[in-house]
């Protein structure tokens, strides 16, 4: 990687982070209510290094294997990382999942949080886990519906290893800001919900390069940025 793609990444986050700031404000809200996770899916280590230079500690991993060698890599580091695993979770991997990563965004059945809840190392401290919402209804996508939401979140929240911490969704691509807004409105409010029975429930995980405004607007305290930092993925490796 040479220095114009090295500063590259760095500018890369100052304006994202001038997004979230403006988008913010637009809604009268502080920045620092907004946590920014990198995601670094596809992204070799030296990309990585670049956005920690440039202050970011938050990276968010797609693929179970790719994110534990990058979590292996950056081991030691100070000041520490934080790892947030956010694809889709097999049950055959949840032990990885479980002894590598700081967070899981995509618990979306009983069965993978007691997996994860019984591979979690007695020496770590509890696994930080979000539900994953299929706000959109999508047949390809994974998650649950609204309904099922409280449910789940009391099977977890029984849990030692895990540490509920609220929700996340990947909405249907919609280009209008307004229908973006409506769906992540409909988060917000489960959301809101979950936080009156769990009070350390206080991150809501939603919007991404292309929405994020609407999330923002609509109450997201965690948004998943990984093509306005790291640029377009290679998926030909």
């Amino acid at each position: 990687m040479n220095e114009r793609q090295h500063s590259a990444i760095a500018e890369n986050l100052q304006q994202v982070r001038e997004r979230i700031a403006s988008s913010a404000a637009l809604c009268a809200r502080a920045p620092e209510e907004i946590t920014l996770l990198a995601v670094s899916k596809t992204k070799p280590a030296s990309a990585i290094e670049e956005a920690i230079a440039a202050g970011q500690l938050a990276f968010g991993e797609n693929y179970v294997q790719e994110g534990v060698e990058k979590v292996a890599a950056f081991a030691g580091h100070q000041p520490p990382l934080v790892w947030h695993f956010i694809g889709p979770l097999q049950s055959n991997k949840s032990r990885l999942v479980a002894e590598s990563f700081d967070w899981c965004h995509t618990i979306d059945r009983l069965k993978i949080a007691q997996r994860l809840n019984e591979q979690r190392p007695a020496g770590k401290a509890p696994l930080q886990v979000l539900i994953q919402v299929n706000i959109s209804d999508e047949q390809s996508k994974s998650g649950i519906t609204l309904v099922e939401v409280a449910q789940l979140a009391a099977e977890i929240a029984a849990m030692p290893n895990l540490t509920l911490r609220g929700l996340m969704a990947i909405p249907a691509a919609e280009s209008e800001y307004s229908r973006q807004l409506a769906v992540f409105s409909q988060m917000t409010e489960a959301y809101d919900q979950l936080k009156q029975h769990y009070p350390q429930v206080d991150t809501l995980s939603m919007g991404m390069t292309d929405d994020m405004p609407a999330a923002i607007a609509a109450g997201s305290t965690l948004v998943r940025i990984g093509t306005a930092i790291f640029g377009a993925r290679d998926y030909s490796a």
